[in-house]
């Protein structure tokens, strides 16, 4: 996906707020946008339709 291992860590560790679709930091306990404390990890591979 990404050339550079660290650039593809940093991508695919956040959470995702369920209510406001943000990208936080992986430590993060609430949503940055909207203060939301329902976060959920970021799927590593696309959902198939």
């Amino acid at each position: 996906m990404a050339k550079f291992p660290e650039a593809e860590y940093e991508f695919n560790h956040v959470l995702i707020c369920q209510k406001c679709k943000a990208r936080n930091p992986a430590n993060a306990k609430r949503c940055r946008r909207c203060g939301s404390t329902d976060l959920r990890k970021k799927r590593k591979i696309a959902k198939k339709k």
